[in-house]
Order: C-alpha cells, then sequence, then structure tokens
C-alpha cells in the first residue's frame, strides 16, 4: 500500500496471529511504537452481552500478552542453556526476541477514540473494517480538527531476573522406568485465569488424583509418568523450556511422549485436537470410548460428536486434526527436541464463530464466574477433556507396545508434500528454468510408507512374550519422531529443529509443515536475488528428502 511507517506510531488489530508476529511487522516497517486493541469484530459474538451479562468482552477490556519472538528460545537470556544460578546471561539489550519498540494494549472504547480521528484513505477493502462506528482510515496522522494531534506513549516496563518453580511429580514405572510419559501444563495466568490456564491445571490435578489412587490400591505403570505443573508460560514458554533445557539428554534418550494440559475449554462446541500423526488412531480410539458432553449427543460417543461436528478437510470419514504449531508448553518437547506430542482441548465452532479465541481471552474478566455461568456450568466438557488426557497419558504409559502408528505418519507426509509441491507449481517457469525438482522428497515419502508399512507387519508378528524383541520394536516406535529432527535447526530459527512441522514465521499460533520449505517459497517472487531465492528452495527440498529418508531406515528391521 506504499505507506511509510518510519519513526510513525502504529495501530493494530488483535486477533488472526499471535501478537508477537504484529510487534516484529511493525519493526520491520520501521515503526516507533505498536498499540494494540481488541475490536468487537474480532472479540465479540453477535446476540451476546458484555460480561458480567454475558461472554462477550466490554469495551474497557485489554489483552495482556507477551510480545517476544523467541522462536523456541525460553528464557532470553539464557538461549539454548537452562536459567539457572551459574549460567551465563545475556544483557537485556542482546536478550533474544525482546521488542525493540514500545508495545501496548488498549480496549476497544480507547480505539475508538483514536480510529474516529484517524486521516489519511479509506480502508481498502471491508477485511480491514471491524465493527466500531469509524470509518478505518488508514492515516498516516489525524485528520481535521484533530490534525496537531499527536500520541504518546509512556510504557513502563520491570526488567528483572526472578525465580520461578516447576512442580514435578513422577510415578515409577514398573517394567519400563527408563520410559517417560510426560504430563505438563502451567499455572502462571494473566489476572484470574478463569480459563487459561486454571481450567487446564484443574485437570492435571484430577488425573494426578486418580493415577494416585490407582497406585495406593496397587497399581504401576509400565512406564514412568512424569507430571509437570509449569510456571512463566505465559512469559514465553519458560518453565516448560528451561526444564526441557536441563533434562535435553536424558528426555532425548528416555521421553516416549509429551501431552499437553493447557486451557481445557477455549469454547463449548466439540473436542479440538492437535498432534503428531503418531497418535491420530490412539486419539480416534480413545474418543470411541468417551461419552460425548454435547448436547443432543446423549448416549453418543465423543468420538461420534466430534466428526459430525468437526470433519477432516481431506476426508469427511474421520474428525478434523491439527498440526502442532506453538504458543503452549509443548513447544520445547516437540519442535526441538522430537518428542511425540500432542493437545487436546473443547473449543468453538470454527465455521460460524468468527470472533477470535474467547472474547475476554487474557483480560480482568476472566473469571472461575465466567467458565461456571458461560461455558461449562455442568463442568461436563472440562471432564470430558480430563478423561481424554489421562486415558492417552495411561495407554502410553502402560499398553505394552507404544501405542503409536508410523502409516498414518507416511500418509501425512504424502499429504503435505503434495500441498507444497501445489504451492510450488505456482511458480512453473522459474521451477524448471532454476531446475527444482521435489522428486525426491516423494521418492522419501514413499519409502517411508512403505518401511512404515513393513514395520506394522513385522509388530503384529512380534512375540509379545519376548521382553527384549518387543522393546527394539518400542525403541523404534519411540525414536520416530527424533529421527525428523535437525540438529541444525531451521534457517534463522535454531531451536525449531522439526523438519516436518514448526510454527509458522508469520503466525506463532499456526502449525507448518516442511517450514524449510515453505519459508524458503513464502513471497519468493518479491526477493531481489531470483537464482539465490531458488537455490535455497533446492537446498530446503534436499534436506527434506534426506530427513524423511533417514526417517525411514529407522523403521527397517534391526541388523
Amino acid at each position: 500500500m506504499g505507506i511509510n511507517c518510519t519513526g510513525k506510531i502504529v495501530i493494530a488489530r488483535y486477533g488472526k496471529i499471535f501478537r508477537g508476529n504484529k510487534v516484529k511487522n511493525a519493526i520491520l516497517a520501521g515503526a516507533r511504537g505498536i498499540i494494540l486493541y481488541s475490536d468487537p469484530a474480532d472479540y465479540c459474538a453477535p446476540g451476546v452481552n458484555a460480561y458480567p451479562d454475558g461472554w462477550n468482552l466490554p469495551g474497557g477490556g485489554a489483552q495482556r500478552g507477551n510480545v517476544l519472538n523467541l522462536n523456541g528460545a525460553g528464557d532470553p537470556l539464557t538461549p539454548g542453556y537452562p536459567a539457572k544460578e551459574y549460567t551465563f546471561r545475556y544483557k537485556v539489550n542482546e536478550g533474544v526476541g525482546i521488542p525493540k519498540i514500545p508495545v501496548h494494549p488498549i480496549g476497544y472504547h480507547d480505539a475508538e477514540v483514536l480510529l474516529r480521528a484517524m486521516g489519511g484513505p479509506a480502508a481498502p477493502d471491508s477485511s480491514w473494517k471491524g465493527s466500531l462506528n469509524v470509518s478505518y482510515n488508514i492515516g498516516p496522522g489525524f485528520a481535521d480538527n484533530s490534525s496537531t494531534r499527536k500520541v504518546r506513549m509512556h510504557v513502563h516496563t520491570n526488567n528483572k531476573i526472578t525465580r520461578i518453580y516447576n512442580i514435578i511429580g513422577i510415578l515409577r514405572g514398573a517394567v519400563e522406568p527408563d520410559r517417560y510419559i510426560i504430563l505438563g501444563g502451567h499455572r502462571d495466568s494473566w489476572v484470574f485465569g478463569g480459563i487459561d490456564p486454571t481450567t487446564g491445571a484443574a485437570v492435571l490435578q484430577e488425573i494426578v488424583r486418580s493415577f494416585g489412587k490407582m497406585k495406593m490400591e496397587g497399581w504401576r505403570p509400565k512406564r514412568t509418568i512424569i507430571f509437570a505443573s509449569w510456571d512463566a508460560e505465559e512469559f514465553g514458554l519458560l518453565g516448560s523450556t528451561e526444564w526441557a533445557e536441563e533434562n535435553a539428554r536424558v528426555l532425548q534418550e528416555r521421553a516416549v511422549a509429551y501431552i499437553n494440559t493447557d486451557s481445557s475449554i477455549e469454547g463449548n462446541y466439540t473436542l479440538r485436537v492437535d498432534c503428531t500423526p503418531l497418535l491420530y488412531k490412539l486419539v480416534y480410539n480413545l474418543t470411541k470410548e468417551i461419552l460425548s458432553p454435547d448436547e443432543g449427543y446423549e448416549n453418543k460417543s465423543l468420538y461420534e460428536s466430534w466428526l459430525e461436528k468437526d470433519p477432516a478437510t481431506e476426508n469427511n470419514s474421520y474428525p478434523r486434526i491439527n498440526k502442532l504449531g506453538s504458543g503452549s508448553d509443548f513447544e520445547a518437547y516437540f519442535q526441538r527436541l522430537g518428542i511425540a506430542s500432542g493437545r487436546v482441548r473443547y473449543t468453538k465452532n470454527r465455521k460460524a464463530d468468527k470472533f477470535s479465541n474467547y472474547p475476554v481471552y487474557h483480560t480482568v474478566y476472566e473469571t472461575f464466574e465466567l467458565v461456571e455461568k458461560f461455558y461449562d456450568p455442568t463442568f461436563k466438557k472440562q471432564l470430558t477433556i480430563a478423561q481424554l488426557r489421562g486415558k492417552l497419558v495411561y495407554e502410553l504409559a502402560d499398553s505394552q507396545v507404544i501405542p503409536f502408528d508410523c502409516r498414518d505418519y507416511g500418509e501425512a507426509l504424502k499429504g503435505y508434500s503434495n500441498r507444497i509441491y501445489k504451492l510450488a507449481k505456482k511458480h512453473e517457469e522459474q521451477l524448471k528454468h532454476y531446475k527444482v525438482s521435489f522428486d525426491p522428497l516423494f521418492s522419501a515419502v514413499v519409502n517411508f510408507s512403505k518401511a512404515a508399512a513393513e514395520f506394522h507387519r513385522r509388530l503384529e508378528q512380534v512375540d509379545k512374550k519376548d521382553p527384549v524383541a518387543v522393546r527394539i520394536m518400542n525403541d523404534q516406535l519411540m525414536f520416530i519422531e527424533r529421527a525428523f529432527i535437525d540438529p541444525l535447526g531451521l534457517p534463522g530459527r535454531k531451536f525449531y529443529r522439526h523438519v516436518i512441522f514448526a510454527p509458522s514465521s508469520h503466525n506463532k499460533y499456526a502449525g507448518e509443515s516442511f517450514p524449510g520449505i515453505y519459508d524458503a517459497m513464502f513471497d519468493i517472487e518479491s526477493k531481489a536475488d531470483q537464482h539465490e531465492a531458488w537455490e535455497e528452495v533446492r537446498r530446503q527440498i534436499s534436506i527434506a528428502a534426506f530427513t524423511v529418508q533417514a526417517a525411514a531406515e529407522t523403521l527397517k528391521e534391526v541388523a
């Protein structure tokens, strides 16, 4: 649009993408400061009252949240290493991802005052317009009587090193104590944290209580279960990342899976699952064993209500499962260490509800009363999530054979490689000119699918009475996710090391498949040196092809 933001304060609507990405975009555009506001178009559902009479965001509500661009670094002063007393720390101005400009959130009542006075051209199209009674001019500067007005930002930030506390509980496995299943979620919150994280922290406590009761009755899981209550998640996933850094060597060798237990509800319409393809079958099977808490689905399974309300786009005979992005504590375990991970929660109606997240997210209005009165009055949705998270942990810890299915990974890789190729085909001439071929990747994906099918054929025939034979197969299952890790990491994001999945570079909350190739092709037509840009695409294809092929090799019969 050709607007020069250099030296200006910009105002941006919350929603669609992670707030830290908005701040990064403002910095790259040369802005001196950024004001973030919640527009009713994104934070008010039609026909619903503002809190406390309903669950919409009142005009004075401001969404808190970190605006760091950490890219998986954890504590910004100790990237890559645990922030212990003895650890070397960078100076604050050298810290990772700390914004260099002031950032401040406001509510829509205050935003309306600023937006009403804005000058400049009208919004280019309706997607730029929210639902305030203003024209949504885009500036720069103010118009008419307000033309001499200026905005000053005074942001007082407390930068200090402070101690945080993770709470870890261990239930030792009876058969394979050196194999770990981790159930982790945070307990710190912005203000009251009525939904985030308390609906998840309560689930963690209940699962711990249930497992504790079984232990008192003489039961022990085959594998060790680690229960973790993380601190400082809201400051950038700090508690979970620092613990992962401190224990990385042990976790790489012994961790089977990580199940996240952040908020158990963000809506009350249907189930939402984000996980590694290894867990698809287990999730589908377990949801068939749990009763649906949804109205009108009495005596039907959770799987049935989920399938009916949110079928997968590519195959509507299964419910939809999302790719893991970031925004919660599984990040270090999945994206950095390659530990199979998953998260489940209740969510809004993706198709009908156009508001972003739940309206009072991260505000002072996110209270226990909000949950009790509007979101889950019977607490059945939270109970359902507790049952599903608990069952996931139980099955992963107590099944003789780890309940992963590599064939689903093969199918997923096929879909992801076709999708990235389709994206590349928009540049058909350049693909020919720069000799860019996806054939090595397609070939590796076919090899992986064959190796996965052959592996599961052998798995069905394994002698279950031979503990060494079972252990060999289980180790291959455990290490398959690890096989997708590139020790060098993604370009410019060395702590995101998973070659198949990463948080999107443009929205930390969303997951991207084959992120190295995707990022190399993003906006490629605007790159000054086209030869260099397409060489990077070729390099990323070769890294992906090698990684998938190497993962396939790990599934072959042990020599």
